[in-house]
């Protein structure tokens, strides 16, 4: 194992991809990956992966068909909860599942045989935050397919409570966030996105992360709200985007999951970008790049880099 990384790293033809830092110490990588169901990679240092293969396959009989999309996992009573996205047989429209499983590996079992929950509405890219207080949360996009405001179709984040074992909401989702930013415009007038919500705690403050713009644009970047409660009010920050393309080899860096190093001591932004930069489409991998606060609080990412960065600390 050298000292240093180059992104993107070995993970290709993915998108939306999530990292877990697992009990065991392995780091679990699940992601936007095939059309009936999702595929795991596995490393020890979060650089050098090995593709496991499937960890949840639909068959026939499965309730949703494809669009399986941002799948996360979280620990939880020993068990394995991943929450993720597919397409609804019943109606066609979008919606968020659960699958457990014993292993991080898999196989991930559907828990309900259909939807988590049904809101009449087309909802992805859940996010599941435990907070400190024991109560945990989950955050999703109220997706652009059918939320049309004005005449525009827009993502919208959303955020709501969770009963104490994962399986139901607590109340009413509220409204968190909106594409509303300068750089969240840049794909519109008529389709606008907020979506890929990602919490982080730190100092009583909530860091609600989010991408904006079409996945598929040289635009798709990250930015991020601030909040003293989980359900907001957030305030964007101001000098949004925090990661954005800044050169021609790089494209539509964005969905991204935060995760730390094999010791614990930094934290980084795992994220995707286009394969091909002058033609952004479905097709992107996987890189990794250093996140940190200033002084004042702020989030700021080193990156995105395609030049030698020094391994994670160990």
């Amino acid at each position: 194992m050298g000292k240093y990384y180059t992104n993107p790293l070995s993970i290709k033809e993915i998108g939306d991809p999530f990292v877990l830092k697992a009990k065991d110490g392995m780091y679990y990588c699940y992601a936007t990956s095939a059309i009936d169901g999702f595929k795991v990679w596995y490393s020890k240092n979060l650089v050098d992966w090995k593709e496991y293969g499937y960890c949840l396959k639909a068959d026939e009989k499965f309730w949703g068909y494809q669009d399986f999309w941002a799948p996360e996992v979280v620990e939880f009573k020993d068990m394995y909860y991943m929450f993720y996205t597919c397409r609804w047989k019943k109606n066609n429209s979008l919606r968020i599942g659960l699958a457990i499983s014993k292993s991080p590996l898999g196989p991930f079992e559907d828990y309900f045989n259909g939807p988590m929950f049904d809101l009449e509405y087309a909802a992805i890219d859940a996010h599941v935050f435990f907070d400190d207080d024991g109560k945990k949360y989950m955050y999703f996009s109220r997706d652009c397919s059918e939320n049309i405001i004005d005449g525009k179709h827009e993502s919208h984040i959303y955020g709501v409570e969770l009963t104490d074992d994962l399986l139901n909401l607590k109340g009413e989702p509220k409204l968190l966030l909106k594409p509303e930013q300068e750089w969240e415009l840049k794909s519109g007038p008529e389709w606008i996105w907020n979506e890929g919500p990602f919490v982080i705690k730190r100092s009583g403050i909530y860091y609600l992360m989010y991408s904006a713009n079409f996945y598929a644009s040289r635009d798709y970047s990250v930015g991020y709200a601030t909040s003293d409660k989980p359900l907001g009010p957030f305030t964007k920050y101001e000098k949004n985007p925090i990661l954005y393309s800044n050169n021609e080899l790089i494209s539509g860096p964005g969905h991204h999951s935060v995760t730390i190093s094999p010791d614990g001591t930094e934290m980084f932004l795992v994220y995707h970008i286009h394969t091909y930069p002058e033609n952004p489409s479905g097709n992107r991998q996987v890189c990794i790049d250093r996140m940190e606060f200033d002084k004042e609080g702020n989030i700021f990412v080193i990156g995105p880099t395609m030049t030698p960065q020094r391994m994670p600390s160990c």
